[in-house]
């Protein structure tokens, strides 16, 4: 073995980047999460109908969405009182992909 790779040391970003990266993995290990974000991989969607086809309340799923919503990983928009949500951005959906290609492999 080369004793010059024996010396290399990591570029480890600076800063809080860390953390603000394994809290945004910490909200992936939520299955209620997940399939959220997986029904919104097909098109916009309310509350109760998220909560219709998870077959659970709609506080619990507002509960999750304002979670996602924090994180930044969906957005809403209003139509008339109903709010519709969707995915923030195609990143998104390529961190679940991503993840799914790997489990899957």
């Amino acid at each position: 073995m080369n004793s010059k790779s024996n010396n290399k040391t990591a570029k480890i970003p600076k800063g809080e980047i860390h953390y603000e990266l394994a809290e945004l993995y910490r909200i992936f290990a939520d299955t209620t999460r997940i399939k959220i974000l997986h029904i919104l991989f097909e098109s916009e969607i309310c509350v109760g109908d998220l909560a219709e086809n998870l077959n659970m309340t709609v506080s619990a799923i507002s509960h999750q969405l304002r979670v996602l919503k924090n994180a930044r990983l969906v957005k809403f928009r209003k139509q008339g009182k109903t709010s519709l949500y969707s995915l923030a951005d195609d990143h998104v959906k390529t961190i679940i992909e991503m993840g799914m290609e790997h489990i899957t492999e």
